[in-house]
């Protein structure tokens, strides 16, 4: 068995690119960027930013509990949002999904985002060595 594990779930959008949702290097979970994308895939581009946050957001942590992993796994999060004015409407927005869990954070404002989005956020956490992604090679809640 390889040590790198492919992490897929149907709550969260597929790649559209050449990538996976995340990767499980031993206890390591590395989740790609997320973009505001409904889990069918219909974009979010002309909703507000709390939306597409929230959106953006809640893809991470499916992706997340598809490995086996709950918010306070998460060590490291980095958003990158559209325009600085959207940093307090972000953080309202993150604290509400994380709850309690307060991993280590980057918030970067840029000036565009493909399609037009106004988020992304990635993530990596470190998971339980006995949690259910450690059992399967794909999961695909």
């Amino acid at each position: 068995m390889s040590y790198l594990t492919t992490v897929n779930t149907n709550r969260a959008p597929s790649p559209a690119g050449h990538y996976v949702q995340a990767k499980l290097a031993g206890q390591h979970l590395y989740i790609s960027g997320q973009l505001p994308i409904r889990p069918d895939g219909a974009p979010l581009a002309d909703d507000s930013f709390a939306g597409q946050a929230g959106q953006a957001i809640d893809n991470m942590l499916a992706v997340l509990e598809a490995a086996g992993g709950t918010p306070s796994d998460l060590v490291r999060v980095t958003a990158y949002i559209v325009g600085v004015i959207n940093w307090p409407g972000f953080n309202q927005v993150y604290a509400a999904r994380l709850g309690e869990a307060r991993p280590a954070r980057t918030v970067v404002p840029v000036a565009e985002l493909h399609y037009g989005y106004l988020v992304e956020v990635d993530a990596i956490a470190v998971l339980p060595p006995d949690g259910p992604a450690r059992q399967a090679e794909n999961s695909s809640n």
